[in-house]
């Protein structure tokens, strides 16, 4: 790993030692057994989908938000411009992400039948767990931070409660990986994308060339996501053209006057690829 990686992987576990100082494993899955079912991810038939982020600060680009209730209008009119989920920081020291902002999303967009997804450095199924109970429909894996009998455990965790998963690779070793786990050991009928992330984890800078450097490899037929990077519609629409079947945006959304309309041009751009 990375040393930004391997800091956060510790702060992960950490903050998962004091959450089980405040409620056992068990407990919280009885009680996220018991949680309302979040709307399930539904990807277009068009071919290409957004999933929108929530993201109130950014190690690369500083302070992108607030925390009030100006981030959760912006949720709102991700959904109305048409994203497929909206991704949530819960990253505390770096990102100023909380459980209770992911708690909020979910019940903002819950009536409008879009899904949020669980973006932190996940590294304990108890994270699963806190997901779902905030009402979490998906979970974002970062595949270099985890073993294969983890991101199989943690896989299971999510199937069980009916969640998407996002496995994030940043280079060819981590999709040979993520292949692996899915043709052998991915639990049936879940529903998993498979993404890239073009951002350097020494420099944080982005790189996109590694999109089209990495495209040959993505594990087919698990729909790809192109993660950082995509910040224009000509963008999406080259992503579109070289596979991709979905982009997850955030800094570009986060600071952009009017979301819901950039969302609507991203779609309406890279839906116009043909297959």
């Amino acid at each position: 790993m990375s040393g930004f990686l391997d800091q956060m992987a510790q702060s992960s576990a950490e903050r998962v030692a004091r959450a089980l100082q405040e409620e056992s494993s068990t407990a919280l899955e009885r009680r996220a057994r018991s949680s309302t079912p979040s709307p399930a991810l539904r990807l277009s038939p068009l071919g290409f989908d957004v999933i929108a982020e929530i993201k109130l600060r950014s190690p690369a680009a500083g302070v992108l938000g607030s925390s009030g209730q100006d981030w959760l209008g912006r949720a709102a009119a991700y959904a109305r411009g048409g994203a497929v989920a909206v991704s949530v920081l819960t990253e505390p020291s770096r990102f100023d992400g909380s459980l209770d902002h992911l708690r909020q999303a979910a019940q903002v967009l819950e009536p409008l039948g879009v899904p949020v997804m669980r973006k932190d450095f996940i590294v304990d199924p108890y994270q699963v767990l806190e997901a779902r109970v905030a009402g979490a429909g998906g979970v974002l894996l970062i595949l270099r931070m985890l073993s294969r009998p983890q991101i199989i455990e943690l896989l299971e965790v999510a199937a069980t409660f009916k969640m998407f998963v996002l496995l994030e690779a940043f280079d060819a070793d981590d999709l040979a990986l993520a292949r692996n786990v899915l043709e052998s050991g991915a639990p049936r009928g879940q529903t998993l994308l498979v993404g890239v992330n073009c951002r350097d984890l020494q420099t944080l800078k982005v790189l996109p060339q590694k999109f089209e450097d990495l495209v040959a490899q993505l594990p087919a037929p698990w729909p790809a996501v192109a993660e950082s990077g995509v910040g224009t519609p000509a963008a999406a629409r080259n992503m579109r053209r070289l596979g991709y079947r979905l982009a997850l945006i955030g800094t570009a959304l986060m600071v952009c006057e009017n979301p819901e309309l950039f969302i609507a041009e991203i779609l309406r751009t890279a839906r116009t690829v043909q297959s």
